[in-house]
């Protein structure tokens, strides 16, 4: 396992559980702040999610975010006023570097895990960059996506799984791909909130069944994962974005109490 180090309190792969979470994207300054000190209160020390254009939605008329300039101002505001470290998606190649002045961790999304432009980009800039496996393909091809940002000579390379596509507008997750992928000798990171989400299944927006957030993840930390994301908003069904499948901001200290016992728990039962 290669750890991947985003601050002096954060590293995937080093045996802790660290937790990405935030909105699904930037609605606001004030919310992107409110968010940080809330769950950095309620969790401690995380990296803070959050994108700068939601470039896949289902309908043109989603909104998708303040975009690339004024949403990395925001980002770079969270990361002064709160100390934390970010994360944000990136769509094109000439959005890397730019992204990579501000956040900590460069995200690829899932529909552009092959993309592989995108990915030698990112990789070039030297942040941490985290491939989101796409819901299309096996995890033992997500060792190929890793290996076209490690080309760059970088070795902070993370994978999540968010899960697969199963039949229309739904998702499973299988297990055995946090198995697989972790052979790789990446960190592994297990998306609690989009593999509850029910794509295009509202029509314009995606569903979700956000009441398995909880089981999913517990299992995921079982099986043995790196780190969890999620997302997360106060008022899910007013988020402008994913709030379908969003966690209760309220409901985020319990669970990561309870992910913490299993990852313990787990690791014990290896140590012995």
């Amino acid at each position: 396992m290669t750890p991947v180090d985003v601050s002096p309190e954060i590293s995937f792969g080093a045996g802790a559980l660290p937790f990405i979470a935030g909105p699904c994207v930037i609605e606001s300054e004030e919310h992107c702040l409110f968010l940080a000190r809330e769950i950095r209160s309620m969790i401690g020390p995380f990296v803070f999610k959050a994108s700068f254009d939601k470039a896949n939605r289902s309908a043109i008329g989603s909104y998708r975010g303040p975009g690339l300039k004024e949403g990395l101002r925001i980002l770079a505001e969270v990361k002064r006023q709160t100390g934390l470290p970010v994360l944000t998606d990136i769509h094109t190649p000439s959005q890397a570097g730019p992204a990579a002045e501000v956040c900590d961790i460069l995200q690829i999304p899932a529909f552009l895990c092959r993309q592989t432009d995108l990915l030698v980009e990112a990789g070039r800039t030297g942040r941490a960059v985290n491939i989101k496996k796409g819901q299309f393909i096996a995890p033992q091809d997500m060792g190929l996506a890793a290996e076209k940002a490690a080309s760059t000579g970088n070795r902070r390379i993370i994978l999540t799984e968010r899960g697969s596509s199963f039949g229309y507008n739904n998702l499973v997750v299988d297990f055995r791909g946090l198995v697989i992928m972790r052979e790789f000798g990446w960190p592994v990171v297990f998306d609690a909130t989009h593999s509850v989400q029910l794509p295009g299944a509202q029509g314009n927006t995606s569903g979700g069944a956000p009441q398995y957030i909880a089981p999913l993840a517990r299992a995921a930390v079982a099986v043995g994962v790196d780190g969890i994301f999620v997302e997360v908003h106060q008022d899910p069904p007013n988020a402008l974005s994913d709030g379908a499948n969003a966690l209760r901001l309220d409901r985020l200290p319990s669970l990561k109490a309870s992910l913490d016992s299993i990852h313990a728990a787990a690791a014990a039962s290896v140590l012995t």
